[in-house]
């Protein structure tokens, strides 16, 4: 028999029946329940002139019929007021008001209302599941037609019915994942368990208005970097030089490739490189990408170094064309920035046309922004102090935010001047990359 609640001041009204708690396997007939609430009976003609003006008290829950047919007088209406509002199913001074200016009776009656699975939230279904006191996991990141949970242990037993809510209360989610590994950095992808619904983990994404596909469970796509990605790709102009050494699927790089930059982008994953191709050519930039495959030390000391060595003695005084350097492995990228130490050879360009990079990491410290600072330092084997700026990305997790340090690399750093017993006319040209590819550089 479902059960019904005579309790009006229970705040747990609308939870649903205290017989699912422990639930694992998913029965939504076990969620019925009858609840007791007030109602108004109103003539039909005033029913949405009694709804404006009585906003405030009529009930508001989705999936719920505000009001309903009178069974015993075809020309009335019930209107279902909020129990929480109504107390003692006795209507305040102000509402009796508004019901003698419309000539409605202020008597206040009693309505059986049969609620189901259907008329829960997620969050009121899990609660009532879970054990009493345990966080409840409701949130989640959104991939396309799929959802991606971290659950947490206590909520592992129960982890098939959290899945199966999900796509039941979420339009559009048909795939929930879970989780059971932390990313790889070498690749950036971890493994998942697929919770319920589809198997399938190849999805489109649409971001900052550019389409993208890929398979979520062989590469990384993080839905929270929207923002980042935008705010990055607003500092470029048209004709500016974007080098991405950890350019994933392309949410730097295509952006930046619409805005009519020249586009250089790497990734060491096999798939995140097929995928970064597949959506060059979906969003008709192919030409306008040249993708690597490689290593992102290899890239920097390869293709970014030469096509430096081939650019910068071009620049002239008053060109506007910057260079831009994108180093989003956030767990690894600072320890990439050495590579930049005597990167090139010769006579430093002008100031304006040094390459700024804009380098990503993890920091647990108490000063976040200092840590970041102070790691670069050291890799850069050099002081940015009023030369660099941090931007907060978004906290990842208790105590561990994702950070943005950009700066323009120092010519002390960047160049390796000629001796100057070589200082011939011919020394003090930029060297190109076949010139130093044997180069070693200072470890």
């Amino acid at each position: 028999m479902p059960e019904t609640v005579e309790d009006k001041a229970n705040l747990e009204l609308y939870s649903p029946h205290p017989e699912v708690r422990g639930m694992t396997l998913l029965n939504r007939e076990a969620f019925k329940r009858t609840v007791v609430v007030p109602v108004l009976k109103v003539k039909k003609e005033i029913v949405n002139t009694l709804l404006k003006s009585l906003k405030h008290t009529v009930l508001q829950r989705p999936g719920l019929k505000r009001v309903i047919e009178d069974p015993e007088d075809e020309d009335s209406r019930l209107v279902i007021l909020d129990p929480h509002k109504i107390p003692e199913f006795s209507l305040g001074e102000s509402e009796q008001e508004v019901l003698k200016q419309l000539n409605v009776h202020p008597e206040v009656s009693k309505y059986n209302l049969e609620l189901t699975y259907e008329n829960f939230k997620s969050e009121e279904i899990l609660r009532a599941v879970l054990p009493a006191g345990q966080e409840v996991t409701s949130g989640f990141s959104r991939v396309g037609h799929i959802a991606h949970l971290n659950l947490r242990d206590h909520q592992l037993p129960y982890r098939y019915l959290i899945g199966q809510v999900i796509i039941d209360k979420n339009p559009g989610i048909t795939c929930v994942v879970n989780k059971t590994s932390i990313i790889d950095s070498t690749y950036r992808n971890f493994q998942m368990e697929v919770l319920a619904g589809e198997s399938s983990l190849v999805t489109k994404v649409k971001e900052n208005n550019i389409a993208y596909e890929l398979d979520f469970s062989k590469v990384y796509w993080n839905p929270r970097l929207s923002t980042e990605h935008g705010r990055i790709v607003e500092l470029l102009k048209p004709g500016d030089v974007l080098f991405d050494v950890f350019a994933g699927i392309g949410p730097f790089a295509i952006p930046a490739a619409k805005k009519k930059c020249h586009v250089f982008a790497n990734d060491l994953n096999p798939e995140s490189y097929s995928w970064l191709l597949h959506n060059c050519k979906l969003n008709k930039v192919d030409n306008k990408i040249k993708a690597f495959n490689m290593d992102g030390r290899d890239f920097l000391l390869g293709p970014v170094r030469e096509e430096l060595s081939k650019e910068l003695p071009l620049l002239k005084e008053e060109q506007k064309t910057s260079f831009h350097i994108v180093m989003n492995l956030p767990a690894l990228a600072i320890e990439f920035l050495d590579v930049f130490r005597h990167l090139l050879v010769g006579e430093p360009c002008s100031t304006a046309g040094l390459p700024t990079v804009h380098c990503y990491g993890f920091s647990k410290h108490d000063d976040p922004a200092k840590d970041i600072q102070e790691r670069a330092e050291a890799s850069l084997g050099t002081s940015l102090d009023g030369r660099c700026s941090t931007y907060l990305v978004r906290n990842v997790a208790p105590n561990k935010e994702m950070l943005c340090i950009s700066f323009q690399i120092p010519a002390d750093v960047l160049y390796k001047r000629p001796c100057p017993d070589e200082a011939k006319p011919a020394s003090k040209r930029l060297c190109t990359g076949k010139d130093f590819s044997e180069e070693k550089l200072p470890s």
